[in-house]
């Protein structure tokens, strides 16, 4: 089996609840997403997608994703798509880095793989070690009466599991995470996630501010280093995510900050491939995890649900389902989560079937020379 052509096409996914507030104003109502389609010449299609969530949240934005896949494609022509080793070798000699271009080729190719074997993607990376798991929704940073308004409407579809955004003025970042805390079960999940926002004295100011609450602190600040700094002045349960690119910032994470918990991210990471690896190594280091994106529709959905399904349940903290946050569909809102909790689809591959009639046209389309 060969690749035979790859298209790429480009939609916006709207916030379900309004708009989308993380610290430093980064807001918006919609991102753009890009979704990859592999053709064989087997007649077989696999599906791959890549949010960027703007161009401010990681070194990557839309457009430098589909510049990137269109500089990708030529040299996969030709190739096996199942044979991610190789896939990846290619890539990685075309282009250093470009995680989130790489990320919805490696999916499309998981669910090539998935077709061909007859098995679902979670199948192939192990098994099913759950039949559901937790998932977590963010809370928009806003006042804390909003915030603690949005915890209770979510609370009552079934979620118990929050990442409090913060990351502004720590004393008003304070006051929203008591906010939340107040509103929720004493059995919710919570996370005060800084995304980078603070520097290390004002992450310092916040974790003195929030001691003694049952919470995780996520990424306080942008470096490792900071967030270290910041660790040792705290007795909060560290998370950290966007520093954390390779292996190398795994165990930095863990030995130098005192992270117990990692968000893994396809789209950071590079694809599923990637997400598996360093979900191997954070289980081997007894770390828990979060299994995500960084922002997607129904396509991300699966393939984060594939991921989270075939992790060990004591290693999984929770996982996201995009499709919940988001109002446009183009695989008839599949997986879908219920009361709090997410299923990976049983069918092969990605286990998904995208409705090209939700699309519009190609942004562009690859084939052999």
């Amino acid at each position: 089996m060969k690749i035979s052509a790859i298209d790429a096409f480009g939609y916006a996914l709207t916030y379900a609840h309004g708009e989308y507030v993380m610290s430093k104003g980064r807001a918006a109502q919609s991102q753009a997403s890009t979704l990859v389609r592999i053709h064989t010449d087997s007649g077989l299609e696999g599906w791959g997608e890549s949010s960027t969530l703007g161009g401010t949240y990681l070194p990557a934005f839309a457009e430098g994703t589909q510049a990137a896949v269109r500089v990708l494609a030529p040299h996969l022509i030709g190739l096996d798509p199942t044979n991610l080793s190789q896939l990846h070798a290619v890539m990685d000699a075309v282009l250093l880095g470009q995680n989130s271009a790489k990320s919805a080729l490696d999916i499309a190719c998981w669910d090539i793989l998935g077709k061909v074997a007859g098995l679902p993607i979670a199948t192939l990376l192990g098994g099913v070690t759950q039949d559901s798991f937790p998932l977590y929704e963010a809370v928009p940073l806003a006042s804390p009466e909003q915030m603690a308004d949005f915890v209770r409407m979510r609370g009552a579809a079934g979620i118990s599991r929050f990442q409090v955004k913060v990351g502004n003025d720590p004393y008003d970042d304070a006051r929203r995470t008591r906010a939340v805390v107040a509103a929720c079960p004493e059995d919710a999940v919570i996370i005060a996630d800084s995304n980078g926002g603070w520097n290390p004295q004002a992450g310092i100011i916040a974790v003195r501010e929030l001691a003694g609450l049952n919470i995780y602190v996520e990424q306080p600040c942008r470096d490792t280093a900071d967030c270290a700094i910041v660790q040792r002045m705290s007795t909060l349960p560290l998370v950290m995510d966007e520093s954390v690119t390779n292996s190398a910032e795994l165990f930095r994470a863990k030995y130098e900050a005192g992270a117990g918990s990692v968000n893994i991210k396809l789209a950071r990471l590079g694809g599923i491939t990637g997400a598996a690896r360093m979900r191997a190594q954070a289980q081997d280091l007894g770390m828990t995890m979060c299994i995500e994106d960084v922002w997607g529709g129904d396509v991300t959905t699966a393939a984060v649900a594939h991921v989270a399904a075939s992790t060990q349940p004591e290693a999984l903290l929770h996982a996201s389902f995009f499709n919940d946050w988001t109002k446009e569909h183009i695989a008839g809102y599949a997986p879908r989560s219920e009361r709090g909790r997410g299923r990976a689809p049983t069918g092969p591959g990605l286990g998904i079937h995208v409705d090209t009639g939700a699309l519009g046209p190609a942004l562009f389309e690859v084939t052999r020379p």
